[in-house]
């Protein structure tokens, strides 16, 4: 216990626990949008095309921060607005023109960094490292966070609208097409923003865990995004006082507490939980 108290001292730590709780609400913030567009398994591919982006970058301008977040924006962009202009010009639905671009994506960015030798990066990008954060990265998750949550407060009305009918929001002469980019490119920038505390292959649980667990409790679309933002940064701070003493790796620690908090809602809720459905249909007909 004393050399965990010694560790909360450290400037490490101090970075890291500020980490976890910006990006854990920003993601958690951001995870509406991924509910409500029921998109998860669209995030979950395209958080695998950052790793393109970053080789690119490496190729190109050496390995260096703002490389490494430049590459993984763009590899990501390309991916996921491709993937929806793939689907607007062809026969292919959006699901399969991501899995298409996201796979080839991955592949050569991996086959490129084999080839540059950072194999050991490799497994940082993919699954986190958020001890090693420095000053200057926290300032860049902080901005993307913070402008990401601003953007969508601000224009909350019109992506609802859209949201549960598109039709209905192009009637309304809401810029219907302009609004599906502006959702992607939302959701890549948060999705790039906890690239390095969680790693490419875990940031999904960060980016649909915390509004999957307010869903199980409520139906109000205002509730998935303060609810998940919430539970994102309550979540990610638990886990960050759970893994140094049980010798835990953070990144995964993270995604495990906001999956045992969406079971435990999953099981309870007062509204659809598993138990509380068995309930009633074991009670007795009056």
């Amino acid at each position: 216990m004393d050399d965990f108290l010694q560790f909360l001292r450290e400037p490490i730590a101090q970075r890291s626990l500020l980490a976890c709780l910006m990006i854990g609400f920003a993601n958690g913030f951001v995870s509406g949008l991924v509910i409500l567009k029921k998109s998860a398994l669209q995030i979950g591919t395209l958080s695998c095309a950052l790793l393109p982006g970053i080789a690119v970058a490496v190729l190109m301008f050496g390995l260096t921060r703002w490389s490494l977040l430049l590459g993984a924006v763009v590899a990501a962009l390309l991916v996921g607005l491709g993937s929806l202009f793939v689907s607007r010009t062809s026969r292919l639905n959006q699901d399969t023109a991501l899995s298409i671009l996201h796979t080839t994506a991955f592949a050569a960015g991996f086959i490129v960094l084999v080839r540059l030798g950072l194999q050991q990066k490799i497994d940082d990008w993919l699954f986190g490292s958020i001890m090693s954060l420095s000053d200057s990265d926290l300032w860049i998750a902080f901005a993307i966070s913070a402008a990401s949550v601003l953007t969508l407060l601000l224009f909350r009305r019109p992506i609802l609208i859209y949201l549960f009918d598109p039709d209905i929001a192009t009637t309304l002469g809401i810029p219907s097409r302009l609004i599906s980019y502006g959702i992607f490119t939302l959701i890549i920038l948060v999705l790039v923003s906890s690239l390095q505390a969680v790693g490419a292959f875990l940031t999904l649980g960060l980016l649909v865990g915390p509004a999957a667990t307010v869903y199980m409790l409520t139906n109000k679309p205002s509730h998935l995004f303060w609810g998940g933002g919430l539970i994102g940064a309550l979540g990610s701070v638990l886990a960050f006082y759970l893994s140094f003493p049980l010798g835990w790796h953070l990144g995964a620690t993270i995604i495990l507490v906001l999956g045992v908090i969406f079971c435990i809602a999953y099981l309870y809720s007062s509204r659809c939980g598993l138990l509380k459905q068995r309930g009633k249909k074991s009670s007795p007909l009056q």
